[in-house]
């Protein structure tokens, strides 16, 4: 009797929680919803010892060990930290010095040192069963000068020259180069089911390349994402490869002002809003682009903030912040969630360590989650309120959800007026999402207050009081709980008697 009546309450209490979750608008996924975790396959983790053919774990340009199976490993790491989609640099055949991906010698094959392409089948696989994405690096400018195709005398025309690196560049006036990539680009999809491309050098191939790549390459697969590395910070070349159908490109032209905005204090975030505002404006889809602080191919970011004598955990914070509530896709390259120090290549490719302090793990699986949780964060407009010396609040808003994102980057605590007028007119609370707390408003305004270097997203709600109803059903609960008890004792007691 007593188990049948602690089953009854708990089944109801889980009842009546999940009720909320249910009744909410399920919303769309879609591309500008996501989150990306940028990885190098061979610097990530060694998951299988038996493909480390030639390793050398103290040669900054060799090959270290990381593989599928060593990402496999950690899809839950990544995962729990919030990240949706996953995007790794190149997985095909490399020559013995290709340890990065881009020293391509057959793009039919996957690299040995990473896995069979049965492997990498499985990666797709498990990356899928955990309702996140993958894409992966496709370059197609150039291939390492031992590739069959450089070699074989009938595909001389194929090429126009060599690089420093002693990489061959493709010609992609020819049109027999750019079916031979199509096609090795839609063997990919159908093969193994990935779910993008990150086409590096984007801008050293011609416009009409990528409009036959793009349509034929999405006949394959429906909502296959395109990012295209465009190096430029000219919006008008940019947005000829948007237009050429790339879905999205990595935006350079904001790197650099986000990278100064946030490596110290007290600095203003004018340059930021303002080519955010642009884009806005110049593109048709700003929120398919990709926002970074760093990559494979710069100095970590954390180096500047230690060039400034910057607490990196904080300063950290401050610009993931930003970063995840900004209107673009949020990339963030691994290592980050460490706050990994170090210069230029080769150096900020260093093997992850994952034996290292949970703090920044910790504020990134948080604001990761509140991401995911607020649509207004990834599909809603964006509306600056307040902007000087560091101090920045702004609105999302997507149909009636509504978040305020205050970041503090000064030294001294602030505090900022906002009217209701501001924010939403039904709407009278403010909810913090990271520090908790809530804000109503006093005489129609909003008094918020930040300490030095904080940030917190705020949700706007309807004004919370007391609910009656949750607290009658909870008294109710209790009632026949103890009346169930009361029972049981008292047939006890009558068993003793007789």
């Amino acid at each position: 009797m007593l188990k049948k009546a602690l089953a009854f309450c708990f089944i109801f209490i889980l009842l009546f929680q999940t009720v909320p979750a249910n009744a909410a608008e399920k919303v769309k996924r879609n591309w500008q919803d996501e989150t990306i975790y940028f990885l190098m396959v061979d610097r990530y983790n060694n998951g299988d010892s038996t493909n480390d053919r030639n390793v050398k774990v103290l040669d900054p340009v060799g090959f270290q060990g990381g593989d599928f199976k060593g990402i496999i490993d950690k899809l839950d790491f990544i995962k729990d930290q919030g990240f949706t989609t996953v995007m790794l640099t190149p997985i095909f055949k490399n020559d013995d010095r290709g340890y990065d991906g881009y020293r391509i010698t057959d793009f039919y094959k996957t690299d040995d040192h990473f896995g069979t392409i049965n492997e990498f089948k499985k990666l797709v696989s498990e990356v899928h069963k955990k309702k996140m994405k993958i894409i992966i690096d496709f370059p197609t400018n150039q291939v390492s000068a031992s590739s069959s195709l450089v070699k074989d005398p009938k595909k001389k025309n194929w090429f126009s020259g060599k690089t420093n690196d002693q990489l061959i560049s493709f010609d992609h006036t020819n049109s027999e180069v750019n079916q031979y990539l199509i096609d090795a680009a839609k063997w990919w999809v159908t093969k193994t089911d990935i779910d993008g491309y990150l086409l590096s050098n984007a801008n050293q191939s011609p416009t009409q390349f990528w409009k036959q790549f793009s349509s034929s390459v999405k006949s394959v697969k429906k909502d296959f994402y395109l990012l295209g590395e465009v190096n430029s910070k000219d919006s008008k070349l940019v947005k000829q490869y948007q237009q050429a159908g790339l879905d999205g490109t990595l935006d350079f032209r904001l790197n650099q002002p986000l990278r100064d905005s946030f490596a110290t204090i007290n600095q203003s975030l004018k340059k930021v809003l303002s080519i955010e505002a642009d884009n806005r404006k110049e593109f048709d889809q700003p929120s398919l682009m990709g926002a970074f602080f760093d990559n494979h191919n710069m100095k970590r970011y954390t180096r500047d903030m230690v060039i400034n004598k910057q607490f990196p955990g904080t300063r950290w914070k401050l610009a993931l912040t930003y970063l995840y509530t900004q209107p673009e896709i949020p990339i963030v390259y691994y290592g980050t969630e460490i706050a990994e120090d170090s210069g230029g290549v080769p150096e900020n490719r260093k093997m992850m360590n994952f034996r290292t302090e949970k703090e920044l793990i910790d504020y990134i699986t948080m604001i990761g989650e509140i991401r995911q949780q607020q649509p207004a964060l990834t599909k809603g407009s964006m509306e600056i309120l307040y902007e000087k010396n560091g101090m920045v609040v702004f609105k999302r808003k997507y149909k009636d959800h509504v978040n305020i994102i205050g970041i503090n980057n000064t030294d001294k605590t602030q505090v900022i007026k906002l009217s209701k007028d501001q924010l939403q007119n039904d709407k009278e609370e403010l909810r913090g999402l990271i520090s908790g707390g809530v804000v109503r408003a006093e005489n129609g305004t909003f008094k918020l207050a930040f300490e030095r270097e904080t940030s917190e997203i705020y949700n706007v709600v309807e004004k919370t009081g007391i609910n009656f109803m949750f607290i009658a059903i909870l008294v109710l609960i209790w009632i026949v709980f103890f009346a169930f008890l009361f029972i049981a004792w008292k047939r006890g007691k009558q068993k003793k008697i007789q």
